[in-house]
């Protein structure tokens, strides 16, 4: 199995995270009218708490490609912001009804369901807003690209076709297979659109994005192991969030199918296929290597 000494990765993330809140408090001022309760609850869902993994892996691999933080930055925000507008809806009543998300009141307790969902649908569209604008990238071809890979990656072909797998009746879940699926799709997705768009915004090569594809599709994976366990082996005060809710639902997970051994075991096998795939891009990406072997060894 893969290992290495973590050097790069605590300060990436704290500067993600500071700079994922500040540019999201920056847009999501309040407009002083009518929509202002809106607004509190995009602030309250997308500001503060989370591990900002998307946005990081954006800037990771763009700095690969010497991309200008600004824009790496932008395409890290959208993502973001699409990311939490899954959370919101994921967390209403009429999907896992969950109370509390990132330490806090999910959006539908701190505030009511009819603004969750607006507070949702306005993330979602916020996100292409902030890709489509040219501070983004000068290139159109560029912008097109990012947005049109990333409404494909959101929507029934990725993560919304995840989801209703997940709301299936558990018979149809059982398999490793069928999970695989429904991961790769629900999980997986925004995390190769945030690796593609690095190396889009760098005008990688078409051999570098196969490889960081690949890269991306794997770490997805084992970031999804490492959830199942933390869902029966995590404590709910680090992790921010109500756990064991698969066994209490019923439902199927890695973790279920394939018992707690074989899981982490499958999980260190993504990563070493991760690294390998990191072998094949043009240049040194020691920052993404170090975001796989966190992905598996994180408590939250």
């Amino acid at each position: 199995m893969f290992t290495a000494d973590t050097c790069l990765l605590p300060d990436a993330l704290r500067a993600i995270a500071r700079a994922v809140d500040e540019g999201l408090d920056q847009v999501l001022q309040p407009p002083g009218d009518g929509r202002d309760q809106l607004y509190a609850a995009m602030r309250h869902a997308a500001i503060g708490g989370g591990k900002r993994l998307r946005p990081l892996l954006v800037k990771a691999t763009a700095d690969l490609f010497a991309v200008p933080e600004i824009f790496s930055l932008r395409a890290g925000l959208a993502i973001e912001c699409l990311h939490v507008h899954s959370l919101i809806h994921d967390d209403l009543p009429c999907m896992d009804d969950d109370d509390m998300r990132r330490g806090k009141p999910t959006v539908h307790r701190a505030f009511d369901e009819a603004t969750a969902v607006l507070a949702g649908d306005a993330l979602h569209a916020f996100a292409f807003e902030i890709l489509a604008d040219p501070a983004t990238h000068p290139n159109s071809d560029v912008r097109s690209a990012l947005v049109m890979e990333l409404a494909r990656y959101a929507g029934a072909a990725g993560m919304a076709g995840g989801q209703m797998l997940d709301l299936l009746p558990t018979e149809q879940m059982t398999s490793l297979e069928a999970i695989t699926r429904l991961q790769e799709w629900k999980t997986g997705a925004l995390i190769e659109w945030s690796v593609d768009a690095g190396a889009l915004l760098g005008g990688a090569s078409s051999a570098d994005r196969t490889a960081l594809r690949a890269y991306a599709q794997r770490i997805g994976l084992a970031f999804q192991i490492a959830d199942d366990l933390l869902d029966v082996e995590g404590s709910e005060d680090v992790v921010g969030k109500r756990l064991n809710k698969d066994q209490a639902q019923g439902k199927s997970n890695f973790v279920t199918v394939l018992g707690v051994d074989d899981a982490k075991e499958m999980a260190m096998r993504l990563v070493d296929e991760a690294m390998d795939q990191l072998q094949d891009i043009s240049v040194p990406a020691h920052l993404l290597t170090e975001i796989a072997a966190f992905a598996i060894a994180r408590d939250r």
